[in-house]
């Protein structure tokens, strides 16, 4: 590519963006880039409900970054090549933000460092990208770079990947027995880590040739034989376009290890939802809906949703509930599957290609990660949750600066062990292997303990024991952390990033207006216990909100009867049905001019909500006890 357009800087300065806008070329040296640019304020939620293809997203491509990026601004601009900082590309896997970047013109992405899934979502796409600076002095200079040099500094899966015209090209080798793995299937065995482990048993040895290897070590780059695989309605659309481009009426691999999910729209027309939001979003979003639907329909795919075939709920809580199972790979078309972890399995997010990939062959690629070994010990009181614990994790500048990368490619998870998980149920620890990925991370996984026997057992009648995933002695670890839960405070994260990590007694001072107690992090069945037993009792604060949504059928079904839900409505807390909601717009909770909000789920990028204003993320217990107060409050103080 020669540089035709302009290249644009996504500087951490509103009115340095906005003079690119207008025509004017800036001068960076000694600038700061934003931390962390995010698919959010890529192509937001909203935008997201229109289409999946370049026409449609381009002209709302960065729309309202740093508040100041109007529709149709990056194309009018005439930019090319986009610049950013680091943890380019954070947050969800939709798949449609690199499909944004190409509608707005961009031809090639440079950054300082990328998100696993955004990254991945490039290289299966084709969208050039690289860590390497002084391609913009070249390009400058006049230079014609050969995009497909960027592909030769990558693993030698990717590069394959690029030089047979993409992934799904790619499976149409594999599915022809013209592609054999890039990776050696025959390696001396070593002791591995939990995550190893489960990877290497499932890696794909050629066609007819089985799966299972002797041993993996990060940077590997394999395929694995999928287990669970799911969509939703924000994805299955764009998958299965993909999929019928490549494949036809071709059968699913394993329809019975598939389901589709409506449960990201199913909220939007309820009665309090603003107009703004409603008029914006549930036109378009309903005919996703029915494209998904359709797509079920086709291909005898199980649908998840109200009045469908099966149970409604946010997908997450559901793979949980009914779907995965130690030893298992699971993955979805959204960034916090990670949730599937808590029961001692590998499940990490993907995108729409990866998908539509992983349906017709069964497999799905995986770089092995980095481990980092988190031990929790100690005590701690009854307030203490998860949520506090994950916050202050992904804070670390360990997490947060990525200390651990070391090349463009890496990934990391977290290995959660020792005596204090015992102390939770996998409802409550589902909130750390959900929010790793908050944390930059691929995923987490919970190793084998009492939590996780005890929740198959009841919840599916197995006895998982010879199941389960140990790490073996002498397995190698990035970093191993001891955490002592009586030297965690109470955390909570402020607007902008679920790593701004900030204690609570640092932040009591907030005002707080909206209270949102909800999502596949906080609208458990003990999310709500832990809520109600602070609100038992109370009065809400004058002028504040609170919108509470369970997060599964079975959820609601046993909250109702144990009388949480009943409590919420009588101290006048919009209650819901199960979804996801107001955690990225589309139902009660979102934020109204001049709010500031206290809220339960994951991601507070701004705009995530629906609305400008600012978002902490707190546990449910602090954020029942800012609903008494009507402001951030640590719930003993009630």
């Amino acid at each position: 590519m020669k540089l035709t357009g302009r290249i644009l800087h996504l500087v951490d300065d509103a009115a340095a963006i906005t003079s690119q806008l207008r025509g004017t070329d800036l001068e960076v040296d000694g600038r700061d880039y934003v931390y962390g640019v995010n698919t959010d304020g890529m192509i937001s939620g909203r935008a997201c409900t229109l289409g999946y293809t370049p026409e449609i997203l381009g002209p709302w491509f960065l729309h309202n970054f740093l508040d100041v990026v109007p529709e149709t601004g990056m194309q009018k601009g005439g930019f090319q090549v986009i610049v950013g900082g680091h943890a380019y590309g954070s947050g969800s896997s939709r798949e449609v933000a690199v499909v944004a970047h190409q509608g707005a013109g961009i031809e090639l992405v440079v950054a300082d460092s990328f998100q696993r899934i955004f990254q991945e979502n490039m290289v299966y796409s084709g969208m050039p990208f690289t860590t390497d600076r002084d391609v913009l002095n070249r390009l400058q200079a006049g230079e014609d770079v050969d995009v497909a040099e960027f592909s030769t500094a990558l693993p030698p899966f990717f590069r394959a990947v690029a030089e047979a015209g993409g992934l799904m090209k790619y499976g149409t080798g594999m599915l022809d027995g013209e592609i054999n793995p890039v990776y050696d299937i025959e390696v001396a065995s070593r002791p591995m880590n939990i995550a190893e482990k489960l990877i290497a048993a499932k890696v794909w040895r050629g066609a007819n040739k089985g799966e299972g290897i002797a041993a993996v070590v990060p940077g590997d780059q394999v395929l694995c034989r999928a287990g669970f695989r799911g969509v939703h309605e924000y994805t299955a659309g764009m998958v299965m376009a993909l999929y019928r481009e490549e494949w036809a009426s071709a059968p699913v691999k394993n329809p019975d290890l598939v389901a589709a999910f409506e449960d990201h729209f199913v909220l939007i027309s309820h009665e309090t939802v603003p107009d703004f939001a409603k008029n914006a979003r549930l036109k378009p979003a309903m005919k996703l809906t029915a494209e998904m639907v359709e797509v079920c329909e086709r291909d005898g795919i199980r649908l998840h949703g109200p009045g469908r075939s099966h149970p409604a709920g946010v997908c997450h809580r559901i793979v949980v509930e009914d779907y995965a199972s130690p030893g298992d790979i699971v993955v979805l078309t959204d960034s916090h599957t990670p949730t599937a972890g808590v029961l001692n399995a590998f499940a990490f997010g993907v995108g729409s290609t990866a998908m539509a990939f992983a349906l017709r062959t069964g497999m799905i690629p995986v770089t092995v990660p980095k481990v980092v070994r988190i031990e929790v010990t100690g005590e701690c009181d009854e307030i203490l949750s998860p949520k506090d614990l994950i916050l202050h994790l992904i804070g670390m500048p360990y997490f947060r600066e990525e200390q651990w990368r070391e090349t463009p490619t890496d990934t990391c998870i977290i290995e959660f062990g020792g005596p204090a998980l015992t102390k939770w149920s996998v409802d409550e620890l589902s909130v750390l292997t959900n929010m790793t990925v908050e944390g930059g991370l691929m995923t987490g996984v919970v190793e084998p303990c009492q939590p996780i026997l005890d929740f198959m057992q009841e919840r599916r009648g197995v006895d998982a024991t010879n199941l389960m995933v140990h790490p073996d002695e002498g397995a190698t670890y990035a970093k191993v952390l001891s955490v002592d839960l009586a030297n965690v405070p109470l955390t909570v994260a402020t607007p902008g990033d679920s790593r701004n990590r900030a204690t609570l007694d640092s932040s009591s001072s907030v005002a707080i207006h909206n209270v949102v107690i909800a999502s596949c992090t906080g609208g458990s069945l003990a999310d709500l216990r832990a809520a109600a037993d602070v609100l038992r009792g109370r009065t809400l604060a004058d002028g504040v909100r609170l919108t509470v949504t369970p997060s599964s059928t079975d959820v609601a079904k046993n909250a109702e009867e144990e009388g949480l839900l009943p409590l919420f409505r009588e101290l006048g807390a919009v209650v819901t049905d199960p979804g996801c909601g107001s955690c990225i717009g589309n139902g009660p909770g979102i934020p109204l001019p001049g709010e500031t909000t206290a809220s339960t789920t994951n991601r507070n990028f701004a705009r995530r909500m629906g609305g400008p204003g600012p978002v902490y993320l707190v546990s449910p217990a602090v954020a029942a006890a800012s609903a008494v107060t009507g402001h951030l409050t640590d719930p003993r103080k009630v």
